[in-house]
């Protein structure tokens, strides 16, 4: 799961999209060949290594930016960049933090980003580069021709891989119809979910810098990952153990806390799961409790799902169950036991599999 420095960068790269007014300022002050260093955020601990300069507290613009950044000093935005609090800035941090960073300026951005917990922007006028620091990390923004190409190239990685994931999810589901699912199976279905998971994070993340430029991004993200995560909590409700003191959501940050590598095995995905006894061989049986199946009924409330699963047990004894028996079942009622019957006879038709 992402950590807490994670999410600040995520913040920080928003502030600085296309699209938003820091950025603006901050191409303006490239365009004009000119260098810059700005704190976002002006509390006590910025305060505190802040020396000489002049108190602004204006509103913040691009065109301000552009100018204040003609003087030698830093500049001090408010916490969300909607107010320039100072200028001309002289910054002293903790000359004993460590820093791989060469130039002055870039010293001094990455040594107040890693003695206090706000992002830095260093605008270098030699390089003609954006970096943006923030705790431990440096982040320099690229070109959105750049990114935009990156972000086609990633998503149509994701298009083969969502292919792949559709076609073992779609076998899966037969095997739950005729009962002949197997841990491989199973784990199979979570390995490729995390993978098409994995991909789709990194695209969010060009979005992120993207900002506006990066709409279209955004929409074909969504359509391709539509149901994903659906599937992959109900893939694991299905076929999980729930304890006292573990639940499928610890499943679904457990394999995505695992590496790359052990991704790719499937004893390794086998692991961070509470399958039942037996569950460690890849080939020992399973059965799905019917959540998946019956999350695919429209309409259908997830009091009653639970209802259901809770009366059976399993899915082969749900399809099994005739109208008068889902009928019986609290919530459920005549007309939509029938929808249910109905609705599971055409996935196990789907399937080429009739058992009704």
């Amino acid at each position: 799961m992402p950590s807490r420095r994670d999410y600040a960068i995520t913040d920080a790269l928003t502030m600085v999209a296309p699209g938003q007014p820091l950025r603006e300022g901050l191409d303006r002050i490239l365009q004009a060949n000119m260098g810059g260093l700005i704190v976002v955020g002006d509390g006590p601990e910025v305060l505190a290594i802040c020396s000489g300069g002049f108190l602004l507290d204006a509103e913040f613009s691009p065109q301000r930016l552009s100018e204040l950044a003609k003087m030698d000093g830093a500049i001090i935005l408010a916490a969300d960049a909607s107010r320039i609090a100072r200028a001309n800035v002289h910054l002293v941090p903790n000359p004993n933090v460590p820093t791989s960073e060469t130039g002055t300026r870039h010293r001094t951005a990455e040594r107040v980003a890693r003695s206090i917990d706000v992002p830095v922007i260093s605008v270098s006028e030699d390089l003609s580069i954006i970096a943006v620091y923030h705790g431990s990390i440096k982040h320099p923004l690229e070109l959105t021709a750049r990114l935009l190409n990156r972000a086609n190239q990633a998503l149509q990685t994701l298009e083969r891989y969502k292919n792949r994931l559709d076609a073992v999810a779609g076998t899966l589901t037969a095997l739950e119809v005729e009962n002949l699912v197997t841990v491989r199976d199973v784990v199979t279905v979570l390995q490729r979910t995390e993978m098409v998971r994995r991909i789709a994070e990194e695209i969010h993340g060009y979005i992120i810098e993207l900002g506006a430029d990066g709409r279209l991004i955004r929409l074909q993200l969504e359509e391709l990952m539509g149901g994903v995560e659906d599937d992959r909590r109900l893939v694991i409700q299905d076929y999980s153990e729930k304890g006292e003191t573990w639940n499928p959501g610890e499943a679904m940050e457990a394999l995505s806390e695992l590496s790359t590598e052990e991704i790719l095995d499937l004893r390794s995905v086998t692991a961070v799961l509470h399958l039942p006894s037996g569950g460690a061989e890849l080939d020992f049986a399973l059965q799905p409790k019917g959540y998946r199946l019956l999350h695919r009924i429209p309409r259908l409330p997830e009091a009653v799902i639970e209802a259901i699963v809770a009366r059976f047990g399993t899915l082969d004894k749900i399809l099994d169950a005739d109208v008068k028996d889902l009928d019986d079942v609290d919530g459920v009622g005549a007309s939509r036991a029938r929808a249910i019957k109905e609705n599971l006879s055409r996935v196990a038709e789907g399937t080429g599999f009739d058992r009704f």
